[in-house]
């Protein structure tokens, strides 16, 4: 649970950092919610000031590079932070000590002991803290999880998660940042399991309820990576709860085609595949029995609307102001990331990702710059989510079996 906060009234004033690349889709959602008359955007943080273009339709905050500064000047009460990894902790620490609750971007933070010290600032402030996982507002969940009590697929198996999507030369030159596992001596661990497809990971944590540092019991990894970078862009996870659940992830940036990442439980009585950018659910039964899709359709066929049943989500930001307004419970409050920081901790204390050998992957033309594709990636990444097992499991010649981290 988050600290208690007052309540609050009227539009909240909202500064945002990072407006620009992924901060661009907060911009427009803030927008949004002014519309709604939940917001106001009044300052923007940025190293350089957002155009006039840039801001067509938004108003005139107040820009400065200035952060601090910034929040002092507009009476901010909510800080948007789409800044570098590197820079979650301390700049929701200074939200904290202005009073200004925040909406992080994910991963919460860089290392294990960064996140520690965030948790421990925000108790000594009372300050709320939502992590950026979109995902984790997603109506489906809740549905999958009346799915999965009322037995529609049995006895809980384990849970499977595949992502494979492309990336560029250009996205590692983005920002220098990209790819990195340290920068300036700072902790970065911008991996493919860390952040561009963390969500996949945080999701199948929140099927299994295992969300908090002590649910993880063990973890196995297997990175590598085809890209000229330090982190990993081809990684395979395998995760053993506290529960006892096992749940794999498998995920690339690598892919031969861009595909929808998904989860999947699977049970002894069949199956339930959650595509969660799409908030997309599909139950899949073994038996032809009679199932429910969450809100009370059912098929008799065995399988619930095989094109999927769609649901609602709620917005991370539209749930933070809810939460200052009338106490409404946070929806990914800073602590339940805890076991997604404990991979996060094992990724950057494990060993470096294995360079694949040249054989294993080729280039192809693309979006901005070439890309590097690994062979065969597409059908392991799912293979992976079907069988649980890990890459080397599964026969990749290029993959080694995994290192076991112990959590701390």
């Amino acid at each position: 649970m988050s600290h208690p906060v007052a309540p609050q009234a009227g539009p909240l004033p909202v500064v945002l950092a990072g407006a620009r690349g992924h901060g661009r889709t907060h911009l427009v959602n803030i927008h949004r919610l002014e519309q709604a008359g939940l917001v106001r955007l009044v300052g923007i943080c940025e190293l350089k000031p957002l155009s006039e273009e840039e801001l067509a339709g938004f108003g005139a905050p107040e820009q400065s590079d200035d952060f601090a500064g910034l929040l002092e000047r507009t009476g901010a009460r909510i800080a948007v932070l789409c800044t570098p990894i590197h820079t979650h902790t301390e700049l929701a620490l200074v939200a904290a000590d202005h009073g200004v609750h925040t909406l992080l971007e994910k991963p919460t933070t860089p290392s294990y002991g960064e996140y520690e010290r965030l948790l421990a600032g925000l108790a000594e402030r009372g300050t709320a803290c939502q992590v950026g996982f979109q995902s984790l507002g997603s109506h489906a969940l809740d549905a999958i999880a009346r799915l999965v009590a009322d037995g529609a697929i049995g006895a809980v198996r384990g849970i499977g998660a595949a992502g494979a999507w492309v990336r560029d030369d250009a996205y590692y030159r983005r920002v220098p940042w990209a790819g990195r596992r340290s920068l300036n001596g700072r902790d970065v661990v911008d991996g493919v399991l860390t952040n561009p497809l963390a969500h996949a990971v945080a999701t199948a944590l929140r099927l299994d309820g295992s969300e908090r540092a002590e649910d993880i019991a063990e973890i196995e990894l297997e990175q590598f990576r085809a890209n000229d970078i330090e982190a990993d862009d081809t990684s395979c996870l395998r995760v053993r709860t506290a529960k006892g659940t096992r749940i794999t992830v498998a995920v690339t940036l690598c892919a031969e085609q861009a595909g929808e990442p998904y989860v999947v439980v699977h049970g002894s009585r069949g199956r339930i595949t959650f595509w969660y950018k799409q908030d997309r659910v599909l139950v899949e039964r073994t038996d032809g029995g009679t199932v429910g899709d969450g809100n009370g359709a059912v098929d008799r066929a065995g399988t619930v609307d095989r094109a999927g049943t769609v649901h609602g989500r709620t917005d991370l930001l539209e749930n933070l102001v809810a939460h200052l307004r009338d106490g409404t419970e946070l929806l990914v409050p800073a602590p339940r990331t805890g076991a997604f920081m404990r991979i996060v901790e094992a990724v950057r204390t494990g060993p470096l990702p294995t360079p694949l050998p040249a054989d294993a992957w080729y280039g192809v033309p693309g979006e901005k710059a070439p890309r590097r594709v690994v062979k065969g990636i597409d059908a392991l990444v799912t293979a992976s989510a079907d069988t649980l097992s890990t890459f080397s499991e599964l026969g990749a010649g290029w993959a080694a079996p995994p290192t076991e981290v112990h959590p701390r």
